[in-house]
């Protein structure tokens, strides 16, 4: 059985264009693979702590020595961790806030960025440990950001699920949402169009190899 994480950063909830994208791809998944498994991580609705001494210590301190608090601390960070390392494929709805990712989907990230756990350390370099899987994101911007300099959200995700191993990102942009109705209904039905074709290719690498 398939699983498919998604991962939802919109303040705006179910309301937000990301959100949207996002819900409509994974419907059509869910028509194509009615047998998978669907896993919602909603990082607003529900948010993720933002990463504080406590939790590094946490982090850092071995098993045997971690106190009470320590032990609830990694219990949470390796609950998101196995979400990610359990999915076959991973959806993530990220709109543009302020140039950059929202905050509380970087808090998601701080807590799955884990030494030992979800990436080590080699005299080459850093190697990611979570098995390399289909993931997709549905970038949405109020103006027109993708491949120009001012792009930090795609370089920055894609540096991000690469440094833990999964290097297959897809991304999806619906751009100039905030620039009149026309250009931000145009914009979602051509991101829409381009989840219909990537979904194709991602149940040709999970659903039939599953």
């Amino acid at each position: 059985m398939a699983t498919l994480l998604q991962v939802k950063s919109s303040i705006f909830g179910d309301n937000g264009n990301s959100s949207q994208l996002a819900n409509d791809f994974i419907r059509a998944w869910q028509q194509a693979n009615p047998n998978g498994r669907v896993v919602v991580r909603d990082v607003t609705a529900e948010p993720v702590p933002h990463l504080t001494a406590e939790h590094a210590g946490a982090f850092f301190t071995p098993e045997a020595d971690r106190t009470e608090a320590q032990r609830e601390i990694i219990a949470y960070s390796d609950k998101l961790v196995s979400e990610v390392r359990d999915a076959d494929v991973i959806v993530l709805g990220v709109p543009m806030y302020n140039f950059a990712v929202p905050s509380q989907l970087k808090s998601w990230m701080d807590q799955i960025a884990r030494a030992g756990v979800t990436f080590k350390y080699t005299e080459t370099g850093p190697v990611g440990l979570i098995d390399n899987k289909p993931a997709l994101v549905f970038a949405t911007r109020g103006g027109l950001y993708a491949e120009t300099p001012n792009d930090n959200q795609a370089p920055y995700l894609k540096q991000f699920l690469g440094f833990i191993g999964i290097k297959d990102v897809t991304f999806i942009y619906a751009e100039g949402v905030n620039m009149g109705d026309e250009k931000k209904q145009a914009a979602l039905a051509d991101a829409a169009k381009q989840g219909e074709t990537q979904l194709k290719g991602i149940l040709e690498k999970v659903v039939i190899a599953a």
